[in-house]
């Protein structure tokens, strides 16, 4: 193990100039731990590490996770790869090597330091479902050659390495499904529902609603978001390895969220709609009971209060 010299464990981030990276990185950092983050900036922006040059226990590589890392340290959370469609669909291949190549190399450094490893995966695993929330236990009905593909079945053979690392190498892991999640430091054009309303609204444009606007999503804030994560990495005594669903219950349409982004907004920007994306989910809402018994988490932040401070840093960038 790589503690240092104070007794504080040092930390990898992969992933860690992402949107959900540097606020990880900001809450490992406010406990005592010291974080090494890693990204290749491929979607990851620096800006959101700005605040942290001159933190001294803080420290960045640009590295792109396709290839071995050889680094010291206590525990990884790997949270690298594209994660929106405009993004992963970008450059399909390279978002499944991310995916399988990156968890491999992952993998086999948390090997090789004995260290406990972290997965973000993701609720993309489910594809469409045909069930309804989401339980940990269903297999997903996701399609293996479409647009998606590179990122659903990415993640869901990242999973298989993951649970095949533990069996056969006795690894600690740790593995959560991601549902959707929003928040200050999201980027403007990422593609993302809510980023893609907000900027809309804020800009006077047309807000797109992609098919009639009735299928729907559970959003859940950043910050109840990571949470979850470092409960689930902390939560050593009982070996509880996921994967877990973190994400908000509740559930909206996507016209509801439209409608709730221009009342906050004030905006006068007209609703459209434009034809439904490929696999686009028509539900995707978490069950959390598993994360309420094991981790005694449940989200706080409701859809209104994360919106409003979302749109306040919107409107400031």
């Amino acid at each position: 193990m790589a503690r240092t010299l104070y007794g504080r464990k040092r930390v990898l981030v992969t992933g860690g100039a992402g949107f959900l990276g540097s606020h990880l990185i900001d809450r490992l950092l406010e406990r005592g731990d010291e974080v090494l983050c890693v990204d290749n900036l491929f979607t990851g922006d620096k800006r959101n590490l700005d605040h942290l040059h001159d933190e001294p226990r803080f420290e960045f590589l640009r590295h792109d996770i396709c290839f071995p890392l050889y680094v010291e340290v206590d525990e990884i959370y790997n949270l690298a790869c594209p994660a929106s469609p405009v993004h992963y669909q970008h450059d399909p291949v390279q978002t499944t090597k991310t995916s399988v190549l990156g968890a491999i190399n992952m993998l086999g450094l948390a090997k090789r330091l004995n260290a406990k490893i972290f997965q973000a995966s993701t609720s993309e695993v489910y594809g469409d479902p045909l069930i309804h929330p989401q339980t940990e236990g269903y297999w997903g009905n996701v399609n293996p050659v479409g647009i998606r593909s590179c990122y659903d079945e990415g993640k869901r053979c990242a999973e298989t390495l993951f649970f095949d690392y533990h069996r056969q190498h006795d690894l600690k892991i740790k593995v959560v499904r991601i549902f959707n999640t929003y928040g200050p430091r999201m980027h403007p054009a990422d593609g993302r529902v809510v980023s893609n309303f907000i900027m809309q609204a804020l800009e006077g444009k047309p807000i797109t609603i992609y098919g009639d606007g009735s299928q729907s999503r559970s959003f859940c804030y950043y910050e109840d978001l990571v949470d979850g994560f470092l409960r689930l990495m902390d939560n050593t005594p009982n070996n509880f390895t996921g994967p877990v669903n973190i994400g908000n219950p509740n559930e909206f349409t996507i016209k509801q969220l439209a409608d709730l982004v221009l009342e906050i907004t004030g905006s006068k920007s007209e609703l459209i709609n434009e034809p439904l994306p490929s696999d686009d989910p028509t539900q995707r809402c978490p069950d959390i009971s598993v994360a309420k018994r094991e981790l005694d988490w449940e989200p706080t932040v409701q859809l209104r209060e994360g919106l409003e401070k979302t749109i306040e840093y919107f409107r400031n960038i």
